[in-house]
């Protein structure tokens, strides 16, 4: 592509990325979540692949770091799950929503004002689901364009 192509694809991935971000992160207060914010995220890096070319992109980034990035987010989203047994409550027990901690403040009766330190785990359990998206998308996305390497397009 050209260079004022990936001049733009270098200017509206950071703001991509944010958005994507911010989906995840605020996914238990509004629609949205892990999934919508890695799939916007994932978006991305299928903008940067047509700017800079599935050739380029790829030795850049393997299979393999896109992979670690999905188990990364299962581990994390399992992780998160099992530590409620530590406390000795059911599996995927909200065990953060009453404690006072990070993301532990209780949800007030009414209309919530959007406080983020409201959802317990929940945007943990968000921000492991937007990971393994993100990663899996991405990774999904260099193996459709693997197609085309191999026709020589």
């Amino acid at each position: 592509m050209s260079r004022i192509v990936r001049t733009a694809a270098d200017i509206i991935y950071p703001f991509i990325l944010i958005f994507g971000l911010y989906v995840v992160a605020h996914g238990h207060l509004t629609p949205g979540g892990g999934f919508q914010g890695g799939a916007v995220i994932a978006t991305g890096g299928a903008l940067v692949i047509v700017a800079y070319s599935y050739v380029e992109v790829r030795e850049w980034l393997s299979g393999k770091v896109l992979m670690g990035q999905e188990v990364i987010g299962l581990v994390g989203f399992i992780g998160v799950a099992l530590l409620a047994l530590a406390f000795g409550q059911v599996f995927f027990f909200n065990y953060l929503n009453a404690s006072g901690s990070l993301f532990g403040i209780p949800v007030p009766y009414g209309i919530n004002a959007g406080e983020l330190n409201t959802g317990g785990f929940v945007p943990l359990m968000n921000f492991s689901v937007g990971c393994e998206v993100w990663g899996g998308l991405t990774l999904v996305i260099l193996y459709m364009l693997s197609g085309l390497e191999k026709e020589g397009c």
